[in-house]
């Protein structure tokens, strides 16, 4: 019985995604992270009260840090006055080994730290964040004519399918 109570407790846990970072960047690689987040933050994203699209994220070597900057984590409101700053710098948690790797990537020219995800595993707050490299306006006219002809095909292949 409890594990059937465990599995309706994760279908309902939000998953917030950054639909923009794919449009905007081609992701060379993926990275799941955890996130240090004050306890009305927590109840903030359990009711789905982010906003990643503007975010980005910065990799350290010296100090070894990974720090997300400017995602928009709503005011819950139950929690009055100590609520938390809705735009901060929030700490990513990884191993240094993860980080320094990250760091390194990040010199590259035109490559950059994205969140492409937010959503909660056994309890936990977790950040995919995701290594890209920016497109072009021409890449961005391919993805979507390839996303049409995609469309199209599969509502030709619906249609034959019905008749």
């Amino acid at each position: 019985m409890s594990k059937r109570k465990k599995d309706n407790v994760a279908s309902r846990e939000p998953v917030i995604e950054n639909r923009k970072a794919r449009h905007d960047y081609n992701i060379i690689d993926t990275l799941e992270v955890g996130i240090a987040l004050q306890g009305s933050e927590v109840k903030a994203v359990r009711a789905s009260l982010v906003s990643l699209a503007e975010g980005f994220i910065m990799a350290r070597r010296d100090p070894c840090k990974l720090v997300l900057h400017q995602v928009n984590i709503g005011e819950y409101g139950p929690a009055g006055r100590m609520s938390h700053a809705a735009v901060r710098n929030r700490v990513l948690l990884a191993h240094r080994k993860e980080i320094e790797k990250l760091a390194i990537a990040l010199e590259t020219k035109g490559v950059s730290l994205v969140p492409l995800k937010m959503y909660f595993k056994d309890g936990r707050a977790k950040l995919l964040l995701g290594v890209g490299e920016g497109k072009g306006h021409q890449d961005k006219r391919n993805t979507i004519k390839e996303r049409e002809a995609r469309r199209d095909i599969d509502r030709a292949m619906s249609k034959r399918m019905k008749v």
